[in-house]
C-alpha cells in the first residue's frame, strides 16, 4: 500500500516568496523611472549651480572641483564639512564650489525632501489632497514668529531657525485643539488650520508696520516667501540630522497611513488607535516641515504639489508614494533654485517665488483634469 506524501510542514520556498512579495514594490517600473529621473535633475541641477557665481571659472574648472579626489576622499574636508571642524588647504576653486555653492544645492534637497514628505502625510492623515504645512497652519505660525523675532526682538535673531520650528510646531499644536471634539477629524483639521492660517497671516501683515528698518522688512520678505541665498554648510547640518529622523518615521509609517486611507470606521475595525497614530504622523510631518522653514523660510506649494505628482507616476500606495516624494521633492527643489538663482542674473529671487509660479499653474491644471478633487 502506498503512502500519500505528507504536505504538513513549511514549505522552504515560503521566506523567500514572502519577503520579495513584501519588498516587491520598490521595484515597480514606474518607481523606478521617478527615481532614476529625479536623481537624474538634481545632479544636472547642481552641476548648473556650481557653475555659475560670482567668481568667475569654466564649467570644465567648476566640475573639476565638484569631483576632486583630494576633497571627496578626505576624512578632513568632511569633518569640516558636516561636523563644522577646521577646513583644510585646497584649490581657490575647490573652496569656493565646496564651501560655497554646493552647500545650496544640499540644503535645496533636503527641503525638497522634507517639505514632500510633509505634505504626503498631513494628505494621508486628512484624507484630503489640499492638505500641506501651508493649508494647516505650520508655515504660518512659523512665519508669525520669524516676523516676530526680525520686527520686536530683534537680539535673538541667531535663533531664528529654532524659533521657526517651535513656531510651526505650536502653530499645529493650536490647529489640533480647535480640532479636537470628542476626536479630531479630516474636515475639522483643514478647517482649523484655515482659521489659525489666516489669523496669523494678518498678524504677519500688521507686524511689517511696526518695522523701522528696511533691512529687516526685506530680510522678512525673504524668510516668509522662501529663500535659499546665504546657505552653507551650517544649514545643511542643521536640517540634516532631522531629515534622517524624518525619512526613518515616514518609511515607518507608511503602512500605517494606508490604513487610515481606508477610512476610520475600517481603521478601527482593525485595530488601529485613530488618535494615536494620527498625531504621530502629524508630528513626523511638522517635524519635516519645521526642519524646513528652519532654513529656508517659507517655501510655498512644494508640499501640495509634489505628493499630487507622485501620485500620478506611481498610484497612491503610500510606501510608494513617501519612496516617491524623497526623490521629486529634491528635483523640484534644485530645479527651482536654478531658476531662482539664474533667470535674472545677478539678480537672485527668492525660492519660494519660482516654486508658487511653478505650483500655481500645476494644480490649475490638475482642478481642471479631475472632476473630484479634495478627498483622497
Amino acid at each position: 500500500m502506498s503512502k500519500r506524501k505528507s504536505t504538513v510542514g513549511p514549505d522552504p520556498t515560503a521566506p523567500s516568496s514572502a519577503k520579495e512579495s513584501r519588498f516587491g514594490w520598490l521595484f515597480d517600473p514606474n518607481l523606478i523611472t521617478v527615481v532614476l529621473g529625479s536623481l537624474a535633475i538634481v545632479f544636472a541641477g547642481g552641476l548648473i549651480q556650481v557653475s555659475y557665481g560670482a567668481y568667475s571659472m569654466t564649467f570644465a574648472q567648476a566640475w573639476a572641483a565638484v569631483f576632486n579626489p583630494n576633497v571627496v576622499f578626505n576624512p578632513q574636508a568632511w569633518d569640516a564639512f558636516l561636523l563644522g571642524e577646521t577646513m583644510p588647504e585646497m584649490s581657490t576653486e575647490s573652496l569656493i564650489v565646496w564651501n560655497i555653492r554646493l552647500p545650496r544645492v544640499f540644503v535645496a534637497a533636503l527641503v525638497g525632501m522634507n517639505l514632500g514628505v510633509s505634505g504626503a502625510i498631513f494628505q494621508a492623515v486628512t484624507r484630503n489632497e489640499l492638505a500641506s504645512p501651508f493649508i494647516l497652519g505650520v508655515s504660518s505660525g512659523a512665519g508669525l514668529m520669524i516676523l516676530l523675532t526680525l520686527v520686536v526682538f530683534g537680539s535673538l535673531t541667531a535663533f531664528l531657525p529654532l524659533i521657526a520650528a517651535l513656531g510651526g510646531a505650536g502653530a499645529f499644536l493650536i490647529v489640533y485643539v480647535i480640532a479636537w471634539k470628542n476626536g479630531t477629524s479630516p474636515v475639522r483639521l483643514v478647517l482649523a488650520g484655515v482659521i489659525v492660517g489666516t489669523v496669523f497671516g494678518s498678524l504677519q501683515t500688521a507686524l511689517f508696520f511696526f518695522a523701522d528698518d528696511i533691512g529687516v522688512v526685506q530680510s522678512a520678505i525673504a524668510w516668509t516667501t522662501g529663500s535659499l541665498t546665504g546657505t552653507d554648510w551650517e544649514q545643511v547640518r542643521l536640517v540634516l540630522p532631522w531629515s534622517f529622523v524624518v525619512v526613518l518615521l515616514s518609511v515607518a509609517g507608511s503602512r500605517q497611513m494606508n490604513v487610515m486611507l481606508l477610512g476610520e470606521q475600517t481603521a478601527k475595525s482593525l485595530g488601529m488607535s485613530i488618535e494615536k497614530v494620527r498625531f504621530a504622523l502629524s508630528g513626523v510631518a511638522v517635524l519635516a516641515a519645521a526642519a524646513s522653514i528652519a532654513v529656508a523660510g517659507i517655501v510655498g506649494f512644494v508640499g501640495l504639489i509634489v505628493p499630487h505628482m507622485v501620485r500620478n507616476l506611481v498610484g497612491s500606495d503610500s510606501k510608494k508614494l513617501i519612496i516617491g516624494c524623497l526623490f521629486v521633492g529634491p528635483a523640484l527643489m534644485v530645479g527651482a533654485d536654478v531658476g531662482a538663482r539664474l533667470a535674472l542674473s545677478p539678480t537672485q529671487i527668492p525660492v519660494g517665488i519660482v516654486t508658487g509660479l511653478l505650483g500655481g499653474p500645476y494644480f490649475l491644471y490638475l482642478m481642471r483634469k479631475q472632476e473630484n478633487m479634495g478627498e483622497i
